[in-house]
């Protein structure tokens, strides 16, 4: 019973829908578009992909370098640690151990930015799209276009005059 009267709004919508539809099926008109493909083929969508790698290049750089100093540190310490004091072997664990502290925590800071200016970059690619989704709705005279579906005909899918209109600069 729960599960009805959660999903009522949605069986009136639907069935309203499908009462008005046949009397003006051969005037609706529906599209789709792929926004996954959006974000891979639009040269704005690129371009942020590219100027993110750029952004952020030397900080995965040096992060790696990071890494690999430590894992170097690491394994020495592994192969001197029988030869070692108990104080000297103390001393240099804490210190790996700070290290590498300091290392997640570069790392994380490093994934947070870049997760954060990739959300930027992809809501202003996402903007540009929705801007040329609403052109090309408008002068083609479409009732609805989706951006996710379970299932879509091919047919209805307008991704690629989505794509063509973005890369020749509409929507801006």
């Amino acid at each position: 019973m729960t599960s009805l009267s959660r999903h009522l709004p949605l069986v009136v919508l639907l069935g309203s829908m499908a009462a008005a539809v046949p009397a003006q099926a051969q005037d609706f008109k529906a599209g789709f578009v792929n926004t996954d493909r959006v974000f891979r083929e639009a040269n704005s969508a690129k371009a942020a992909q590219t100027k993110l790698e750029q952004e952020f290049s030397k900080r995965e750089k040096e992060l790696v370098d990071l890494g690999n100093t430590l894992k170097s540190a690491t394994d020495k310490f592994e192969r001197e640690a029988p030869t070692l004091s108990e104080s000297q072997r103390a001393s240099k664990q804490r210190a790996l151990a700070d290290q590498d502290r300091d290392f997640q925590r570069k790392r994380r800071e490093f994934q947070e930015d870049l997760s954060s200016r990739k959300s930027e970059e992809l809501a202003t690619v996402l903007d540009r799209a929705n801007k040329v989704v609403k052109q090309v709705a408008e002068a083609e005279k479409y009732d609805v276009i989706l951006q996710e579906a379970v299932y879509i005909n091919p047919k209805l899918d307008i991704t690629d005059k989505v794509i063509k209109a973005m890369n020749a600069g509409n929507g801006k």
